[in-house]
């Protein structure tokens, strides 16, 4: 009797571990996909996403604020996975159960992910379910348009490291340990960290190309890169280190630490050394590099090698502790040092940011000049700028060299010094030096205070600067007296914007102005030589006010044809900054649209980082159809709903704005506003836009249009655009959405169809 006592406690514990683990499995009740969906079981795949896209948007949590939203729009969304793929509509259809071996399901024991190396056991509890995910996940969670709005921007300055998870997950529990112990780390070196739920935030998981969990990636610069091997701490500490661009950091010796110093003047930034005694480059120091790469220029020195002991002892470096010099102008003696054996990112980041510019940068772009000679903000923070204008000949080197010595005597807080050059900052220089002429004027001194970020700004020319004795006392005197009483500059101006001498190649250059030319000529001939009427429309806006207070310096607007060979330029390789406004269009509305295009876009042609193009959809749909498929989710394109399966997206007057460099863009689309001749409502202006291919299947051949019809059709055409205007006004604010896209289609998507 005691034998049998002893052998039925375990059997009892047995027993009631089964019936709480099949409580876990099976006690969520098995749903409906066809009810949740509201669909029968004969509903075509077209029904099915309609249906579904319908209620998704009705029931999203950022939209609908009832308390059970949250968990519908899931059980839409698993709903819809499982309708939506053959095997497991299938699958269900026979066995009336959810198949939960897919991506993104409860997946079996033992299941082996492609990209992670798990022996997984039946005990790894608790599950990451809803009611007990890990805490330090909420912390990290990522939603779509927070991914959007901050982590792809923040990605040109950190990278980020990104896990891809969901409930009842058993493959995540087994990468928590390193997950965590990994994050804390990276953390503190700068990397960003975030969490997907493909749950909650499907549609970011699917944005991000991730479709299976647990997953772990890397963005930067926008671009994103999945981790395909073991999760170990060493591994992934390694992906985060190649994630960086190469040649972040030069290695500095003996040999070659004048060649890295000299190039401050030919780079116009401030280069820093680090001393340390290991073989490797710090990560810390790698992620300060690419994050202050626009400013500064980074070495590193090992003090292991004897190559560097020279190095080691004329700046008399501590072999105790990392040692980190910034160099500016005078390379035989560092303008700062910090000397910590454990240092912080803080410290890095303070000693970064305290250091950014030399002592008289030559001003080489809009970015430069707004950080260095700010808009006034608040009275007792007036900032001034003291500019030389000069050139780059040998002749001038004399007084250049003054100059940057005045400015390093300086110590005034409010006052910075920079220069440029007259021949490629002309616009600017005219402006400041009252010089009327094109000719290069000697050199000279003004000091200015921006008042706008429009362009306005305060500013007296001080004297004509040789570099002598007497022109360092006159500039002393005008400082002194500014101090005094601001009121001493006392002309005012609407500064143009700087050209960006960093981006420009001038062999490249000429080689593709040659071709905008070449193409921005048809456009220009299509806006003069038609009519009068078109020869009026540019100078039309010329009385109302500039956009940005920079009026336009042509009567005329430059679009180019956006072709294979004009592809490269002006969208892929574009500068930073610069922007691609595009007109879509067709041969038939043509030489319309261009002529309103122009009318509404005129008044932003002084900007110099606008540039506008046009995409023939008769010779490149395919590329249109392939860059709004990367965004159809975001922007709600519905192509399907309404008959859109079975006809084809008209796009004609659409209007995108291109941001090469950063890979987003903003959308415009046409809104019909003006009389419609025949006292059609606006919808009817749509169905017009697509009656070409009814029309025509009637008969073999096509029916001639009246007088009246084709007057119809032109003036529906022309008012595709008529609130083109405002939206690049809001352009230019900034308050557009932003559709950020893995990449650009490649080439093939835009050379003709035959």
């Amino acid at each position: 009797a005691q034998l049998k006592r002893n052998l039925s406690l375990p059997l009892a514990i047995v027993a009631v571990l089964h019936v709480l683990l099949a409580g876990l499995v099976y006690a969520e009740p098995e749903m409906d996909p066809y009810k949740i969906l509201g669909v029968t079981k004969r509903a075509s795949q077209a029904e099915i996403k309609k249906v579904y896209k319908r209620l998704a948007k009705e029931w999203h949590p950022d939209k609908n604020k009832d308390p059970g939203a949250e968990d519908m729009f899931i059980k839409i969304t698993k709903s819809y996975e499982i309708l939506s793929n053959e095997e497991k509509r299938a699958n269900y259809d026979r066995y009336g159960q959810m198949d939960d071996t897919q991506p993104y399901g409860n997946a079996h024991y033992g299941h082996r992910h492609d990209s992670f190396y798990f022996d997984e056991s039946f005990f790894n509890f608790p599950f990451n379910s809803k009611n007990h995910r890990d805490f330090a996940d909420s912390k990290y969670t990522l939603h779509f348009n927070q991914y959007v709005n901050d982590v792809v921007p923040d990605s040109y300055k950190r990278p980020y490291l990104i896990k891809i998870t969901s409930d009842w997950c058993f493959s995540c529990i087994h990468i928590e340990p390193v997950w965590k112990e990994v994050v804390q780390e990276m953390e503190s070196l700068g990397v960003g960290v975030g969490v997907v739920d493909v749950g909650y935030e499907r549609r970011l998981a699917n944005h991000l190309g991730a479709h299976r969990t647990p997953s772990i990636l890397g963005v930067i610069n926008g671009k994103v890169t999945f981790f395909h091997y073991a999760v170990a701490k060493e591994h992934l500490r390694q992906f985060v280190e190649d994630l960086l661009p190469q040649r972040l950091v030069e290695r500095v010796t003996d040999k070659n630490d004048l060649q890295f110093l000299n190039s401050w003047h030919e780079l116009n930034k401030p280069h820093v050394l680090l001393f340390d005694q290991v073989p490797a480059v710090p990560l810390l120091y790698k992620l300060a590099a690419f994050a202050y790469k626009d400013y500064l220029q980074f070495g590193y020195v090992d003090q292991g090698l004897s190559e560097t002991a020279n190095l080691q002892k004329q700046f008399n470096i501590n072999t105790y502790a990392p040692t980190m010099l910034v160099f500016k102008e005078n390379i035989d003696k560092p303008a700062d040092i910090i000397q910590a054996k454990g240092m912080k990112k803080q410290i890095i980041d303070e000693f970064m940011s305290n250091n950014k510019f030399l002592l008289a940068p030559r001003l080489v772009n809009q970015k430069l000049f707004d950080e260095l000679c700010p808009v006034k903000q608040f009275h007792r923070r007036r900032k001034y700028c003291v500019l030389l204008i000069t050139g780059d000949e040998e002749i001038f080197s004399f007084g250049n060299q003054a100059f940057l010595s005045f400015a390093s005597a300086n110590t005034r807080e409010v006052v910075r010094f920079a220069y440029v050059y007259q021949r490629l900052q002309q616009p600017l220089c005219d402006i400041l030096t009252q010089n009327k002429d094109t000719v290069q004027s000697q050199p000279q001194v003004v000091i200015l205070e921006r008042r706008n970020a429009a362009g306005k700004a305060f500013f007296k020319p001080v004297t004509a600067w040789n570099g002598s004795e007497e022109d360092k006392q006159c500039l002393q005197e005008e400082l002194e007296r500014l101090q005094k009483d601001p009121s001493i500059l006392i002309h005012d101006a609407m500064l143009p914007e700087l050209n960006n001498e960093r981006e420009m190649m001038p062999l490249l250059s000429l080689i593709f102005s040659a071709l905008f030319i070449l193409f921005g000529t048809v456009v220009i001939q299509a806006f003069s030589d038609s009519s009068d009427d078109k020869q009026t429309k540019p100078k039309a806006k010329d009385g109302t006010k500039a956009e940005n207070g920079r009026p336009p310096k042509k009567n005329f607007v430059e679009v180019t044809e956006l072709t294979d060979i004009t592809y490269l330029s002006n969208l892929v390789k574009l500068r930073p900054g610069h922007m691609n406004i595009v007109l879509v269009l067709t041969d038939a509305s043509k030489n319309i649209l261009l002529s309103k295009f122009a009318k509404e876009v005129y008044s932003f042609t002084g900007s110099l980082t606008l540039h506008f193009s046009f995409l023939n959809l008769d010779k490149h749909s395919e590329w249109m159809n392939t860059l709004l498929e990367y965004t159809q989710d975001t922007m709600q394109i519905d192509a399907d709903d309404d008959e859109g399966a079975n006809r084809k997206m008209d796009y004609t007057g659409y209007v995108l704005a291109l941001n090469g460099h950063k890979k987003y863009l903003c959308l415009f689309k046409p809104v019909y506003t003006g009389e419609d001749l025949d006292s059609k409502s606006s919808e009817d202006e749509g169905a017009a836009s697509c009656g070409r291919s009814r029309s025509s299947s009637r008969d073999d051949h096509p029916p001639r249009k009246s007088n009246r019809a084709r007057s119809i059709s032109t003036l529906q055409i022309h008012h595709k655009l008529d609130r083109l205007g405002l939206w690049m006004e809001r352009l230019m604010e900034g308050t557009l959405p932003r559709y950020y896209i893995p990449a650009w289609p490649g080439l093939d998507k835009i050379t003709p169809n035959k």
